[in-house]
This record gives C-alpha cells, sequence and structure tokens, in this order.
C-alpha cells in the first residue's frame, strides 16, 4: 500500500493519518523496545513529523536511551496501545509502530538495530540489514 497510511489503537480512541512514505523501517532490540514490546523487539517505520497527524488523547514517556538522547514514548491514554517513538536528536521524524497502522499497510522492517542487545533466542532474520547499536539518521526526503 502506498500513502496515505492510517491506524488506530486497540480502543480506537488514537487514530493516525500519515501523508508520506517512510524513510526507514526498522526493528529494534534495545532492552527498552524490548520491554514495551514484552519481550521481542518493536517494529517501526519512520516518518517526517511533518506528515502524521493524529487525534484522541495521548499519554507519554521520556527517558534518556543508550543512545545518549531523550526518547518520548507515546501510547493511547485509554488502552496503552505503544503509538510512536520521538527522539530529540531527530526531531523531525516520528517513528509509528506498525502494529497501530492498518492491516493493509504493506510495510515490513528493512533493518534491525541494537542487534548486540537481543536476547540469545531471538531469531533475526539474516535478510536484513543489522546495526549492533543505533545506525546514524535518516535523511528527510527532497522537497
Amino acid at each position: 500500500m502506498a500513502q496515505p497510511y492510517s491506524g488506530s489503537c486497540a480502543c480506537g480512541l488514537v487514530e493516525v493519518t500519515i501523508s508520506a512514505e517512510p524513510v526507514a523501517s526498522r526493528q529494534c532490540w534495545c532492552r527498552q523496545c524490548q520491554r514495551i514490546a514484552a519481550g521481542g523487539p518493536t517494529n517501526n517505520a519512520i516518518f517526517p513529523a511533518a506528515a502524521v497527524s493524529m487525534t484522541g488523547e495521548i499519554a507519554h514517556h521520556a527517558y534518556v536511551a543508550a543512545s545518549g538522547n531523550v526518547l518520548t514514548h507515546e501510547f493511547c491514554a485509554k488502552c496503552g496501545t505503544p503509538v510512536l517513538a520521538r527522539s530529540s536528536a531527530r526531531p523531525q521524524f516520528r517513528t509509528i509502530r506498525l502494529g497501530l497502522l492498518d492491516e493493509s499497510h504493506g510495510l515490513r522492517p528493512e533493518t534491525a538495530i541494537w542487534v548486540s542487545e537481543a536476547p540469545a533466542w531471538a531469531c533475526i532474520d539474516p535478510a536484513l540489514e543489522q546495526w549492533p547499536a543505533q545506525p546514524p539518521a535518516p535523511s528527510l526526503p527532497a522537497g
């Protein structure tokens, strides 16, 4: 599926619409993402912030990530569904959880990051580009 992308949280209170293609799609194995994902990785697409619009009541939690940047996770205030993450180092992007998007989105991770923190039992697709920690930030599309 090509843009626009749309989706909602488990209870439907938070809705998102995205009017651009992702600049990257990643599977993150950092310890914080493993906590959020109940032991596995988070699967995410990174979009230009200006292309993401949301409605509904959002709650958030911010912390200093292993990268040294402040990472803010946003989630539905009612049902707790993870919605997105944003980094102090990359305010021009929003990292959307793939599970939030409507089923027909067609996106999949292209890269696995923080694989050095993956548990020994993790099954990481060898076809994915892999980074032991935080890779360089993607670029915004021209225009």
